[in-house]
Order: structure tokens, then C-alpha cells, then sequence
């Protein structure tokens, strides 16, 4: 369906980054949406609680508007990274569902001001504040977006499973076959070039 106007069309696309994120969820095991599958630990659980906690921030303290939650480190101070991942402590439901309270929070701060309205974020520098709705929302899809393709990497180093989102895989028809030459070749052309060209610093 068309969304109707320019906030509705903001909030299509951050819902359809939502959604594509706890997709990823759909069918891994405890073990496995909860541990660590890079050095710095990114984590499938940890990066929907993450995503929880700074729409909370984003939608609720920029722009007046508090929360009901109850973070795991209010009263102390945070460690570093506590934001993602999930303690042994703290359910997958539990966390989903906090994910989809503050989606809601965020909805309500959408829904209940224009996107010319303006907020402080308290951690970002005084230059660069005050920020619109507008702002907040575009900055809110990239950081989803950004995340729910985290969460596409480690879901496919997990069990193979990938796509965009239920029902859109957006991914050629092909079958494994496919893959498997489509990935031996690609190794032989990084090998093929690694060989031709000199290493680049960066």
C-alpha cells in the first residue's frame, strides 16, 4: 500500500527494518541467537536489545518524552557494550518484547508530533542539536537498516538461512549449486587479483 504522506512513509520503512531484524530471530536456538559470532561479540539477541534501548533513547529523552522501562543498569553505572547482548538472566520473549515497547514509544512520539518539531539529543555534541523529528526518524531507519544486515551476516554464518525479510528473499533464483560455483568464483577472482595488483593501507 502507498503510504500517505511523508511520516507515513518514514515510519513504512522503519517498520519494514523492524521487521527484518526480528525475522532473524525466527528459528535459532538459545545457544545460537545469543553468542558471539565476531571478535566484538555481535550477537543476534544482543543487537535487537541494543536497537531497543537507543529507540527508547532517541524517541523518549530528545524530544521530552520518558519511558516506563526499567533498564538492566538503572542505579549503576553501565558497562561498557552492556547494551549488546542479553543476559543469561534476560529472555529472548523478554527482550522481543521490550524491542516492541519501545517500537511503540517511538510510534506514539511519531504520531504525536510534526516532523518539523524539534528535541535535544543529549549525547550528541551542542553543534549539532537542536534535531527535528525528521532527522531522528531518517537517522533511526539507517541505524536499523545498518544493524538488520549485522543480524543478515550472522544469521547466514549460522545455518545458511538468508533473505531480506519473510516472503522477499530479494536474492536470485538459483539453487545451491549455484551458490557453491558463484563462491568458488569469486575466490578465485580475489586470488586472481591479490596476485595482480598490489596491497592497499586502507
Amino acid at each position: 500500500m502507498r503510504p500517505a504522506d511523508d511520516k507515513d512513509m518514514l515510519l513504512h520503512y522503519l517498520n519494514m527494518a523492524r521487521d527484518a531484524l526480528l525475522w532473524k530471530l525466527v528459528g535459532v536456538s538459545e545457544y545460537d541467537v545469543r553468542r558471539p559470532l565476531t571478535p566484538t561479540g555481535t550477537n543476534l539477541l544482543g543487537l535487537v536489545k541494543h536497537l531497543a534501548i537507543v529507540e527508547l533513547g532517541y524517541f523518549g529523552d530528545t524530544f521530552g518524552r520518558p519511558h516506563d522501562e526499567q533498564l538492566p543498569w538503572d542505579g549503576r553505572d553501565e558497562e561498557p557494550n552492556e547494551d549488546m547482548f542479553a543476559s543469561a538472566a534476560e529472555s529472548r520473549d523478554e527482550i522481543i518484547a521490550l524491542y516492541r515497547r519501545a517500537n511503540a514509544h517511538a510510534d506514539a512520539t511519531i504520531e504525536a508530533l510534526s516532523l518539523d518539531d524539534t528535541g535535544t539529543v543529549p549525547w550528541w555534541p551542542d553543534d549539532v542539536n537542536p534535531v527535528t523529528l525528521h532527522w531522528i526518524i531518517v537517522h533511526m531507519i539507517a541505524e536499523t537498516n545498518r544493524h538488520a544486515g549485522h543480524a543478515d551476516i550472522l544469521r547466514e554464518q549460522l545455518d545458511g538461512a538468508i533473505g531480506h525479510r519473510a516472503g522477499v528473499d530479494n536474492l536470485p533464483d538459483v539453487d545451491a549449486d549455484w551458490w557453491s560455483t558463484y563462491f568458488h568464483r569469486l575466490e578465485q577472482v580475489a586470488r586472481e587479483a591479490a596476485e595482480s595488483v598490489p596491497d592497499h593501507d586502507g
